[in-house]
């Protein structure tokens, strides 16, 4: 009986089950490959790895962006925005921002970075203090009618509405 009511208070404990955002590859900083090939950078202009764990419980779909909290836009920069990722899948692969390659699972929607193309933008702080890149998984209670020319701001926007839980990484960037 009484490990039945430690399972039990187990089970309760929200903490016990946290969504949680993830990456194989990713630390503190992001490595060259996740930087532009362009504007003076010679990255490779590749999406992280990322994966997470413990969706929730009633999860639709999910959503993963990229954000540099830092940009010198007076607003930031979405530097990717894929969402109706099926709610079974856990994983994005290294490099599943390039559309070339076709390692999005099916069914999940690249849409416009604040670029205007639906793909992943690798980072490019200017000279200065480090930036900061915001990646999110949110879990959705529903699929996104939304298309590939969407902007970040409606697909926030229509986010905003579906969210059951988000889980985020933070990594740096600076001008190398």
């Amino acid at each position: 009986m009484a490990t039945e009511t430690a399972a039990n208070l187990s089970d309760s404990n929200p903490l016990a089950q946290t969504f949680t955002l993830k990456s194989k590859e990713l630390g503190g900083q992001l490595a060259n490959k996740h930087y532009a090939n362009g504007m003076g950078y010679t990255g490779e202009n590749q999406s992280p790895q990322l994966y997470w764990e413990n969706t929730p419980e009633g999860t639709q779909s999910l959503a993963v962006t990229m954000y540099d909290l830092d940009a010198l836009t007076g607003s930031g920069l979405w530097h990717w925005v894929v969402f109706n990722i099926p709610a079974d899948v856990h994983e994005l692969k290294a490099g599943a921002g390039d559309l070339s390659k076709t390692l999005l699972p099916d069914g999940a929607v690249q849409s416009n970075t604040d670029m205007g193309a639906p793909d992943y933008i690798g980072a490019a702080p200017n000279e200065g203090p480090s930036h900061r890149y915001l990646i999110t998984v949110y879990a959705l209670s529903q699929k996104l009618d939304l298309d590939k020319n969407a902007t970040p701001a409606l697909v926030g926007f229509n986010m905003h509405f579906a969210t059951l839980a988000k889980a985020s990484l933070l990594v740096y960037g600076q001008k190398r």
